[in-house]
């Protein structure tokens, strides 16, 4: 019986890319001059790490970061912004995690949605990810649409298509 995946993962690689150029532009900015700015991702605990002199530095940094997201291809959704901290050097800091995986709610909301709309496909929960099953591809591929067009604030892909 055809099946399909739905998950939600992040490429490590393209967001260590991103990082970098992020940095490479901060370090020609003319507004940044003077001031030390550190940003690092941390791949084991999918956390990037900003250090810097004040709230207009952040929101700049944070425009880079979506911005180079999009160039990479992708999803700046993927990113949750933490709050401000301030650090004992009189400078700012704020973790940004990278979220990956489907959690139990929003997947729920996808089952839900999934049953609501009336088509012969069914929607089983899997940790992380929601696995589809139906008789037709054309079914599936509705329920491919149907995700693609709800708004769940989360970046989703369809993996392990198989007929």
């Amino acid at each position: 019986m055809p099946s399909f995946d739905i998950v939600s993962q992040v490429d490590l690689q393209e967001v260590d890319n991103a990082v970098n150029n992020v940095l490479k532009e901060i370090d020609t900015r003319y507004d940044f001059r003077g001031v030390n700015t550190e940003l690092s991702l941390n791949k084991k605990t999918n956390v990037i790490s900003l250090v810097t002199g004040d709230e207009m530095k952040i929101n700049a940094v944070r425009d880079m970061l979506i911005t180079h997201f999009t160039r990479r291809k992708v999803d700046p959704r993927v990113l949750d912004f933490g709050k401000l901290e301030p650090t004992s050097n009189g400078r700012l800091k704020q973790d940004i995690k990278l979220k990956e995986g489907i959690d139990k709610d929003t997947a729920k909301k996808i089952v839900k949605m999934i049953k609501d709309s009336k088509l012969k496909v069914q929607g089983a929960i899997q940790d992380e990810q929601v696995r589809v099953t139906g008789k037709k591809l054309d079914d599936l591929q509705q329920v491919i649409s149907l995700v693609r067009d709800c708004d769940l604030d989360m970046p989703f892909q369809f993996v392990n298509m198989k007929k």
